[in-house]
């Protein structure tokens, strides 16, 4: 069993950045394939970034790309998405999600997720 817990969500204006952490435990961590999602209301769940266990390769949402960066510490069992330059339509509540294996890390059934942090942007 693995379980993730997110945090570092909040209210900040646009242009502004936060920091989200997802911390890890239980199992095998370090060898699962890690991701974050988002769902804002009445929208479906988004795929924002994720990073490769093995080679530490990532992949952003189109959306995401160039503003937001995703990190491992496998030390700390601890996936990090640092994000800039935050926008109105970045607000959502953001996942973290974990999944053992995978050809494709957008569209895979993830084994765990957390419960989820709110991120607000305001205008």
């Amino acid at each position: 069993q693995v379980q993730l817990v997110e945090s570092g969500g909040g209210l900040v204006q646009a242009g502004g950045s936060l920091r989200l952490s997802c911390a890890a435990s239980g199992g095998t961590t370090t060898t699962y394939n890690m991701a974050w999602f988002r769902q804002a209301p009445g929208t479906e769940r988004e795929f924002v970034a994720g990073i490769r266990w093995s080679t530490t390769t990532t992949y952003y949402g189109d959306s995401v790309q160039g503003r937001f960066t995703i990190s491992r510490d496998n030390a700390k069992n601890t996936v990090y998405l640092q994000m800039n330059s935050l926008k109105p339509d970045d607000t959502a509540v953001y996942y973290c999600a974990a999944v053992y294996r995978t050809s494709s890390m957008t569209t895979a059934h993830y084994d765990y997720w957390g419960q989820g942090t709110q991120v607000t942007v305001s205008s």
